[in-house]
C-alpha cells in the first residue's frame, strides 16, 4: 500500500495547527482588550479616523447603545447591572470621539458632497430631511431638545434622589440587619451577604448620580458640536471653497443634522436605558412583568378605559377604527382578567368547602394555646403521614421521642402533624412553639443520598443539602438504591430525613421545650427511694424553677439530664456550700457528672482528645472577671477576645487536619464564660473543666491554645 501523499509525517504540525496557535498566541485577555479600546477612543479625539473606520464606530456605537436600553429593560432589579455607571461612561466617550472625528471630517471635507463624512451620516442626514433643510432641521433641534431637558435631566435628578434616599437610609438597614443577626433570624453568612448588598446598592445610586453628569454634558457637548459644524462649516464652504451660499448651507447642514442624529440617537437610548434603571427601584421583576401586573391586574381601570375609548370613538370628527379597536382589545383585557379572578376565587371556595369547618363555639382559651413542637407538611407530603409500613412517619417520630428520652433523659413532647396549603407542595417547616425553627424539600417516592465524608454525590440525580447537616447530597431513583451503597453513600427515605431534621432541632432547643410543667412531671416521677431528696430540698432549699434552670443549662449543651438523682445530689451539695447562683449550682453537678461527661467527650480511638488553654490566656481570662463571687461577668476587652477566637479557630483547625475532635480544657472557675463566648462561634464544641474529666478516663493532649 502506498501512503497518502498530502498526509503530514508524523509529528509535524498541520498549517490547520499553524494557525490555531497564532490565533490563541493573538487572543489578547479581556482586561487589554478593553484598555486598548478605551486608549483607542482618546487618540481618536486627536488622530484624523477614515470614513470606513468612521461608519463601523457609529454603528457600534447605535447597536451597542440597544443592547444597553434592552438590558435595562429585561432587568429584575438595578443591582444585576452594577456596571451600567462604567458603561455610560464609556460610552459617553465613544460618542464624542466618533463625533470630534466626524467634526474634523465635516469641516475639511464638507465641500465634497453630503458623503464627505461617511455614509452613515450621509443617509441619517438624507432622512431626516427628505428635501426639505429647514424642517429637517426644527425636527432635529425638537429630538436634541427633548433628549436633554426631559429625559437627560429627568434621569439625572432621579439618580440625585436615589443616591441621597441610599445614603439617609443606610444606617436604618444596618441597624435592621444587626437586629436581625442579634434576633437569630439570620445567620453571619447572611448577614455578610445582606451588608455586602446594602454596600453595593449604595455604591452603585452614588455612581449613578455621577455618571449622569457625563450623559448631561455630552448633551450639551452635542449641541455646541453641531451649532460649530453648521456656523464653521457655511464659513469654511463659503469662503474657504467658493461654494454658493445656498449649496454650502444644504451641503452642511445635512452632514451636521446626520452627524447629529448618529450621536443623539445613541445618547437617547442610552439616557433612556438610565433612567429606566434609576426608577426599577423598589419595583419587583423585569419591566414588562411589572407593567402588566400593575396595569391589567385590575379589570375594572380596563374596562373604563374600554368605555372611554368608545365614547371617543362616536365623538363627531375624530376617526372610529383605531378607537374602536382599543376599546375592543381593554374590554376583551377586562374581560379576561375577570375571569381569571373568578376561577381563582371558585378554587379557593372549593378548597375551603373541603376543608373541615372551623367550629365557632370553642373557648378562647383554647385559641390562645401554642403547639410546642409542630411538623407542617405541604399537599405532595400527606402520604408520609398516612403511609402505611416500617417507614411510616409517625412510627418514626415515636421512635424518635423514646430515644430522646433514653439518651437525654429529657421527654420531647407530643409532635403535631397538620398540612399547610401555604407551603410548596413537597416543602415541610417545623415550629418551635409556633415559630418557625427549620425547613427543607423532600421528593416522595426517591432517596437522598449522601456521602459521609462531605464530597458530592457521583450519581445521577437531582443535588441538594442534607436539611439538619447541610451536607451535599442528592435526591436518586429508588432503583439506584444498591449502587449507591456499594459506593458508600448513606441511603435514607423522605421519612428517615423528616425525622433526622427533627431530631436535631429538638436538641437544639430542648432548654426551651423543658417547661415548668416538664420538670414538675419529672420530679414527680423520681423512684420513691430517692423521694426523700427531693423532699428536702424542694422547697426549703430551692424551688422547682430552680431545678428547671439547672436542667435546661445542662441541656444547652447536651448533658443528659437522665440520671435526676445524681443531678438533685449536686445541687444539694452546692447548697450546702453556700452556692445560690444557677451557674455555681450547675458547676457542681456538672462535677457529679463528670463520668457521664467524659464518657460522652470520648472519641472512638478511647480516649478524650483535649486542646488546653494555655497560663497566659487562664490569667487573662482570670484578671477580666469582675464583681461578686455569686455573679461574676467577664470584661475582657473586644479585641483581646477577637484575639483569643482566632487563636482557638486555628488551633481547632490544626487538630481537624490531624482527624482528631478535640474538647477545650480550662479551669473550673472559667468554664462558663469561655463556653459562652466559645458557643457564639463553635455552638458544637464541647468545654470542660479539670474537675469534669472522670479520674479514670483515658486523655491525649493534641494541641494548645
Amino acid at each position: 500500500m502506498t501512503a497518502d501523499a498530502s498526509a503530514a509525517p508524523e509529528g509535524a504540525a498541520s498549517p490547520f495547527d499553524r494557525w490555531r496557535g497564532l490565533a490563541a498566541a493573538a487572543r489578547l485577555p479581556n482586561d487589554v482588550l478593553l484598555a486598548v479600546g478605551v486608549a483607542t477612543m482618546l487618540v481618536v479625539l486627536i488622530v484624523p479616523l477614515p470614513t470606513v473606520l468612521l461608519d463601523l464606530g457609529l454603528a457600534v456605537s447605535i447597536t451597542s447603545s440597544v443592547l444597553v436600553l434592552m438590558v435595562a429593560l429585561m432587568l429584575v432589579r438595578p443591582l444585576d447591572f452594577t456596571s451600567f455607571p462604567t458603561l455610560l461612561l464609556i460610552t459617553t466617550l465613544l460618542r464624542l470621539a466618533l463625533n470630534v472625528a466626524s467634526t474634523r471630517l465635516i469641516l475639511s471635507q464638507g465641500h465634497e458632497g453630503p458623503a464627505a463624512a461617511g455614509h452613515v451620516i450621509a443617509a441619517f442626514g438624507a432622512f431626516l430631511m427628505q428635501g426639505e433643510v429647514v424642517i429637517g432641521v426644527i425636527v432635529f433641534a425638537i429630538l436634541v431638545l427633548v433628549n436633554f431637558i426631559v429625559i437627560t435631566k429627568g434621569s439625572g435628578r432621579i439618580a440625585e434622589v436615589a443616591a441621597r434616599f441610599s445614603l439617609d437610609a443606610m444606617p436604618g438597614k444596618q441597624m435592621a440587619i444587626d437586629a436581625d443577626l442579634s434576633a437569630g433570624l439570620i445567620d453571619e453568612a447572611g448577614a455578610r451577604k445582606r451588608r455586602k448588598e446594602l454596600e453595593e446598592e449604595s455604591a452603585f445610586f452614588g455612581a449613578m448620580d455621577g455618571a449622569a453628569k457625563f450623559v448631561r454634558g455630552d448633551a450639551i457637548a452635542g449641541l455646541i458640536i453641531t451649532v460649530i459644524n453648521i456656523v464653521a462649516g457655511l464659513a469654511i464652504g463659503a469662503v474657504t471653497h467658493g461654494l454658493p451660499v445656498a449649496d454650502a448651507a444644504r451641503t452642511y447642514t445635512i452632514l451636521t443634522v446626520g452627524d447629529g442624529l448618529v450621536s443623539q440617537i445613541p445618547a437617547l437610548l442610552v439616557s433612556t436605558a438610565a433612567g429606566i434603571v434609576v426608577t426599577k427601584a423598589g419595583v419587583e421583576g423585569t419591566a414588562d412583568a411589572a407593567l402588566g401586573r400593575e396595569l391589567a391586574g385590575n379589570p375594572k381601570p380596563l374596562a373604563l378605559t374600554a368605555g372611554a375609548a368608545a365614547a371617543l370613538a362616536l365623538l363627531p370628527g375624530l376617526p372610529m377604527l383605531p378607537f374602536l379597536a382599543l376599546a375592543g382589545s381593554a374590554g376583551f383585557a377586562a374581560w379576561s382578567r375577570q375571569r381569571a379572578l373568578a376561577e381563582a376565587q371558585a378554587r379557593t371556595a372549593a378548597e375551603a368547602a373541603i376543608a373541615p369547618p372551623a367550629p365557632s363555639d370553642l373557648p378562647i382559651g383554647e385559641a390562645l394555646k401554642l403547639d410546642t413542637l409542630r411538623l407542617e407538611l405541604g399537599y405532595g407530603l400527606l402520604g408520609l403521614a398516612s403511609a402505611e409500613g416500617p417507614g411510616r412517619l409517625a412510627d418514626q417520630i415515636r421512635a424518635l421521642r423514646r430515644a430522646l428520652a433514653v439518651e437525654m433523659g429529657f421527654v420531647l413532647p407530643s409532635v403535631r402533624i397538620q398540612d399547610n396549603v401555604q407551603l410548596p407542595a413537597n416543602a415541610y417547616v417545623i415550629r418551635i412553639k409556633e415559630i418557625e425553627a427549620g425547613r427543607g424539600e423532600l421528593r416522595p417516592g426517591q432517596l437522598l443520598a449522601m456521602d459521609p465524608r462531605g464530597e458530592p454525590v457521583a450519581l445521577a440525580g437531582e443535588r441538594t443539602s442534607e436539611p439538619a447537616f447541610g451536607l451535599p447530597a442528592a435526591w436518586i431513583a429508588e432503583a439506584l438504591r444498591e449502587e449507591a451503597q456499594f459506593r458508600g453513600y448513606t441511603v435514607v427515605d423522605p421519612a428517615s430525613v423528616v425525622t433526622t431534621h427533627l431530631t436535631e432541632i429538638a436538641k437544639d432547643y430542648m432548654p426551651e421545650m423543658l417547661s415548668y410543667a416538664e420538670t414538675q412531671k419529672l420530679l414527680d416521677e423520681l423512684p420513691r427511694e430517692h423521694r426523700k431528696l427531693l423532699e428536702d430540698l424542694v422547697p426549703a432549699q430551692i424551688t422547682v424553677a430552680g431545678i428547671q434552670r439547672v436542667l435546661a443549662a445542662l441541656l444547652a449543651e447536651r448533658v443528659s439530664i437522665r440520671d435526676l438523682p445524681t443531678i438533685l445530689e449536686g445541687i444539694s451539695d452546692a447548697l450546702a456550700a453556700g452556692a445560690r447562683a444557677v451557674p455555681a449550682l450547675v458547676g457542681q453537678v456538672r462535677v457529679r457528672l463528670a463520668r457521664q461527661i467524659s464518657e460522652a467527650a470520648t472519641a472512638q480511638a478511647g480516649y478524650i482528645p483535649l486542646l488546653a488553654l494555655s497560663a497566659q490566656w487562664e490569667q487573662a481570662f482570670a484578671e477580666s472577671l469582675v464583681g461578686p463571687a455569686e455573679d461574676r461577668q467577664l470584661a475582657m476587652a473586644p479585641s483581646k477576645l477577637t484575639e483569643f477566637m482566632t487563636r482557638l479557630r486555628d488551633a481547632f483547625d490544626r487538630a481537624a487536619a490531624t482527624g482528631e475532635a478535640p474538647v477545650l480544657l480550662v479551669s473550673p472557675t472559667l468554664r462558663a464564660h469561655v463556653r459562652a463566648i466559645v458557643e457564639r462561634f463553635r455552638p458544637s464544641t464541647v468545654v470542660l473543666s479539670q474537675a469534669e474529666i472522670f479520674p479514670r478516663a483515658r486523655i491525649r493532649t493534641v494541641g494548645q491554645v
